[in-house]
């Protein structure tokens, strides 16, 4: 029921998601009326890879998370959240609120032994392919130890989804110098040095998109920011492009001998091909998709539940902490079923 357009995206997304997709099951968790109107449109009717859960409320997107949490336990955030406790989904996927769905989440699931704060994490482009950023804007003020589970959870989201055996990390820095930047980031660094992991060191802005590393840890702060930064300048340019393309005939005749370049250079920097923020340390599976995002791009942040599912994320984060020196003797064991049946 979230984002700008609600199920006019969501509902058309997942229809054409499971055509694509034979392996996985879909509930689709909001007012049935206006789920089934959509569906009416499609010519789709509910089935079993196709159920139906009634909520009775919405989160709106401009909602405080604190009052959607407390007053609102019939919306179809925390009901969609609820199936993924009780194990009828192994996730739950939204468009809706982020601040709600990172409150609500993390008060139903909890978080896995040994993760204090769940991070969000991205997938953005870069040179030599797609690197993943973490912390997005869950937690604003991180400790070392925080910016270590990001690290451990940024890797391991990485092997699980792309077989990569030991995935290299970079904090982001001010510089590449071990005695650059505040006491946190110098003693984050200390401990991904010590923790066994592939750690790159500190990497800079720029190396986001040279693809220095596969991962980038960053406190949510500094990781936002990075963000909303980068994507003003892809908008930026592509209204550049689009200005000095249609100023004169002459231009106007450039771009459309262009136009095959063009379209490639858009495909490889489409943001909608990156859509899906994990939510990663929970005891649960919870994917955010942009707010923005229409049909294309909202089945890439379904994919990605899918991935993470069959990935089996939740067991292997867990294990990567027990591996941590001086963490594991404080760490309960883990026992969840496992994930990595083919639905979501």
């Amino acid at each position: 029921m979230g984002g700008d357009h609600g199920p006019q995206v969501t509902v058309s997304s997942a229809v054409d998601f499971l055509d694509r997709n034979p392996g996985t099951n879909i509930v689709l968790v909001g007012l049935l009326d206006a789920i089934e109107a959509k569906l009416s449109t499609l010519k789709v009717a509910p089935n079993p890879r196709l159920r139906l859960y009634a909520a009775s409320e919405v989160v709106d997107m401009d909602e405080s998370p604190l009052l959607a949490l407390r007053s609102k336990k019939n919306s179809s955030m925390r009901i969609a959240i609820n199936l993924v406790k009780n194990g009828t989904a192994q996730a739950c996927v939204s468009a809706g609120n982020t601040g709600a769905l990172i409150a609500t989440s993390r008060f139903v699931l909890k978080t896995l032994p040994g993760i204090d704060r769940p991070a969000l994490a991205v997938v953005l482009p870069t040179m030599n392919g797609h690197t993943y950023v973490l912390d997005l804007g869950a937690n604003v003020d991180c400790s070392p130890e925080h910016l270590l589970q990001f690290g451990v959870m940024g890797t391991t989201l990485v092997s699980s989804v792309e077989n990569k055996e030991r995935p290299s990390i970079g904090i982001l820095n001010i510089g590449k110098e071990t005695n650059k930047g505040n006491e946190v980031v110098k003693q984050a660094a200390e401990l991904l040095h010590a923790s066994g992991l592939n750690f790159y060191g500190n990497i800079e802005g720029d190396d986001i998109y040279k693809g220095t590393t596969d991962v980038v840890v960053c406190d949510g702060f500094t990781g936002n920011v990075a963000l909303k930064t980068s994507e003003g300048v892809a908008q930026m340019l592509a209204t550049y492009l689009r200005e000095e393309f249609s100023r004169n005939l002459l231009t106007k005749f450039s771009g459309l001998i262009a136009l095959p370049v063009i379209k490639a250079f858009k495909r490889r920097i489409d943001h909608r091909r990156y859509n899906g923020a994990s939510l990663l340390g929970l005891c649960g599976i919870v994917i955010k998709s942009h707010g923005s995002a229409d049909s294309f791009a909202f089945g890439f942040a379904i994919k990605r539940a899918v991935e993470e599912i069959r990935g089996g994320i939740l067991h292997q984060i867990s294990e990567r902490m027990l591996e941590l020196p001086h963490h594991s003797e404080n760490l309960p064991a883990l026992s969840l079923t496992s994930a990595k049946e083919d639905a979501a």
